[in-house]
């Protein structure tokens, strides 16, 4: 990833709605699995250390801890969390066998340095019996976009896709949907507006706080909706929740 994405990241993933939704939306799943205290969680590839940081207030009972590729943002992150940030690659995990209750991966697999086999293979190998996984992903690969170059991100997935490589892995109980579907029109017309022009904003940034505000509140009733077990058939990006057998 570009070095200005990484500052954009750790200056705004703590206020920013996009961030603050992926956030809770994760949260909420290591939640509904149910982890017992001192469960070890791995956070593969976590950037500059807000989901870290987040997760680790929701759920103080859990013991995690971060990996990432990119040696200046894995020292943000232990600044920003006080946890243990390793520095490796999601394709050759520094970690023993059977090592965690739950791995989280946010927006990882898509990236233009990873080996999707190798990388699932490696959360599978990493994972003990029974072991959690959850990913999110940026969804539809005709969405490609500039922001996505800047991020270095070279695959983006339907949910079906999603299954079929977790599944390969093999992972069973998989479980795949879409999420930022209100917002998803909007996201749309965006990348039809801006096409894939270099010169096109990232999409990290401050948003005025009547928008930023109406779009973490339409991420949050989806957050409702999907408690409840229902969802869209599409969105801006896909969820997959998969156990190691």
């Amino acid at each position: 990833m570009e070095r200005q994405e990484y500052h954009r990241m750790a200056a705004l993933e703590d206020t920013m709605w996009w961030y603050r939704a992926l956030h809770a939306r994760l949260c909420d799943r290591l939640g509904e699995a149910g982890l017992p205290a001192g469960a070890a969680v791995l956070d593969a590839g976590c950037g500059t250390g807000g989901l870290l940081r987040r997760a680790a207030a929701v759920h103080p009972h859990l013991a995690f801890s971060g990996l990432e590729f990119d040696p200046e943002a894995a020292a943000l992150a232990r600044a920003k969390t006080g946890l243990p940030v390793g520095t490796g690659s999601v394709n050759a995990m520094p970690y023993p066998a059977n090592r965690f209750d739950a791995i989280v991966s946010a927006d990882v697999l898509c990236h233009g340095g990873v080996q999707e086999g190798a990388a699932l293979g490696e959360f599978w190998r990493c994972l003990k019996p029974g072991g959690h996984l959850l990913l999110n992903l940026p969804a539809y690969q005709w969405m490609m976009s500039a922001h996505d170059a800047r991020v270095h991100n070279i695959r983006r997935y339907t949910a079906g896709q999603a299954a079929g490589l977790v599944a390969a892995a093999g992972f069973g109980q998989v479980a795949t949907g879409y999420w930022n579907s209100l917002l998803f029109p909007i996201m749309l017309l965006h990348r039809l507006l801006a096409g894939r022009r270099e010169a096109a904003d990232s999409d990290v940034r401050a948003f005025p706080v009547w928008q930023d505000r109406l779009f973490f509140t339409m991420t949050a009733v989806e957050r409702r909706l999907a408690r409840r077990g229902l969802g869209l058939p599409f969105g801006g990006s896909v969820w997959v929740w998969a156990r190691k057998p």
